[in-house]
């Protein structure tokens, strides 16, 4: 796989982010701005239509994060539409979250980045119309390489599932590329 997130960006990659008011605003508001967001402050939207958080996604979890320290925090409770055994969560649901849920981490980190890997443990059933507590960290970072890490709990305190990630620092342009017709 080449990994052109280093190549320069060709003029109309640059104006594009401009001329996208929805590309550039979401730019602005995670690259540079990890200070800004203040303690306890709820999160952005990656994009209306996210599955993770997107409040216009039919289909989405709605995940609603917010700032606590250098960690994001989220409440999730999964429902029917995220039912794979009768009265579990899919794991696949689970793993959507953790990622989004590493997704709001950027805002404080100040960076755009993709996921590179992710990894999940289950250690419970992960059930059904239960309000569960997310919360995510950055552990390390090296270079572009962000490795960052979460665990789901039940109301109770208990971790059920985990997850690790590593996910690669990108410019802007990588998502213009994404979006232009080839």
């Amino acid at each position: 796989m080449t990994d052109h997130s280093n190549s320069t960006p060709a003029p109309s990659q640059s104006s594009a982010v401009d001329a996208d008011p929805v590309l550039a605003g979401w730019a602005a508001g995670v690259a540079g701005t990890g200070a800004g967001w203040d303690e306890g402050t709820k999160l952005p939207p990656h994009s209306a239509g996210c599955l993770g958080c997107g409040p216009d996604n039919p289909h989405g979890h709605h995940l609603d994060a917010h700032r606590d320290g250098k960690r994001v925090v989220a409440t999730h409770t999964f429902d029917d539409r995220h039912v794979g055994a009768p009265g579990i969560a899919h794991g696949g649901a689970v793993a959507t979250v953790f990622d989004d849920l590493f997704g709001f981490l950027l805002f404080i980190v100040g960076e755009l980045a993709v996921t590179r890997s992710l990894q999940v443990d289950y250690l419970a059933p992960v059930r059904l119309d239960t309000p569960y507590t997310l919360t995510a960290g950055l552990d390390r970072r090296e270079g572009r390489r962000l490795y960052v890490g979460a665990s789901l709990a039940t109301p109770a305190g208990r971790e059920t599932a985990t997850a690790t990630a590593v996910f690669v620092i990108v410019p802007v342009e990588h998502f213009v590329r994404a979006t232009t017709p080839q």
